[in-house]
């Protein structure tokens, strides 16, 4: 119906809109880009329209602009790397929408009398000048402090077990999570999402037993492509954790879950056989204790990327 130009459109100019967020959906489903991405993107393109209250063969770059800005004021401004994030997707559609490849210019022109232009330049959007992201208030623990730290959380265990209460098997669970977090320069995702599986020897070091090194199945990947794998070894500055390791897998304490036998997945919860969290629940559980733990520390604030 979009293609005869004999054929009148109700409501044309929401009805388009909705096929060039089909098309572009389309053309990113080629591209192999992660189903979370593109609904993301989508949402946003809805979300700018919306703002605008017109569509995209009259946004002008002051919309962007306006869009932008609105979002970097206020209480809670976006961060830097989420405001380069809504630029780009916006870009993107922009110059999905004038290739002449997709006809939608000539459409456009056709049927309401002007046509769809790029609204992203380099002079209204940020730049990408460097890969770390990480705020520069943020640093890495001292090794007092990492030792402080530690042993306060060891400290949240044995309290609740000498208390007698169910909660000191998921502490004692988040407290090896966090250190091998730590140990292993691990992102959230790529904490929770580890299956005993995913540990195996190095043939350099037979010390570490199965515990020689990890294969991280859900790291960061780039460009909207999806999870990529890497391999991270132990490394003889934080050997300590093999002994967590073993305690936690082969030493009973992962078996004490109820579901544990359900899945191989390293994180059992009480209810589900496997965690899926966004973030550790450990950090929450320092504000307010005697470490004095400022609210934006975390595994971040602890010197690994996330």
């Amino acid at each position: 119906m979009l293609v005869d130009p004999d054929v009148g459109l109700f409501r044309a100019d929401e009805r388009v809109f909705t096929a060039m967020l089909d098309g572009w959906r389309a053309q990113m489903l080629a591209r192999g880009l992660t189903t979370q991405t593109i609904k993301q993107r989508c949402q946003l393109l809805e979300r700018f329209q919306e703002f605008t209250g017109e569509f995209p063969w009259q946004w002008r770059p002051a919309d962007v602009d306006d869009f932008l800005a609105g979002l970097r004021s206020g209480e809670k401004p976006i961060s830097l790397k989420t405001l380069r994030s809504y630029s780009n997707a916006v870009a993107m559609f922009c110059s999905y929408l004038t290739h002449p490849g997709y006809g939608w210019g000539e459409f456009c022109e056709r049927t309401f009398g002007d046509i769809p232009s790029q609204i992203c330049f380099e002079w209204n959007t940020p730049r990408h000048t460097t890969d770390d992201a990480v705020p520069a208030q943020r640093r890495a623990f001292t090794k007092a402090e990492l030792q402080r730290l530690f042993d306060h959380i060891d400290d949240l265990v044995d309290r609740e077990y000498a208390a007698g209460t169910k909660r000191w098997l998921p502490l004692f669970r988040d407290s090896v999570a966090f250190k091998v977090c730590y140990a292993y320069g691990l992102r959230r995702r790529e904490m929770t999402m580890l299956d005993l599986e995913d540990f195996g020897p190095n043939p350099h070091v037979t010390d570490y037993g199965r515990f020689g090194a990890i294969q991280v199945r859900f790291a960061k990947g780039t460009a909207g492509s999806g999870p990529r794998r890497r391999t991270v070894l132990t490394v003889p500055e934080f050997d300590w954790v093999v002994d967590q390791l073993r305690t936690w897998t082969s030493g009973g304490m992962r078996a004490m879950f109820p579901t544990a036998d359900r899945s191989s997945a390293m994180w059992p919860s009480e209810r589900a056989p496997a965690c899926r969290l966004v973030r550790s629940v450990m950090p929450s559980r320092l504000h307010g204790t005697p470490l004095d733990c400022p609210r934006n520390w975390g595994c971040t604030a602890s010197g690994i990327p996330t």
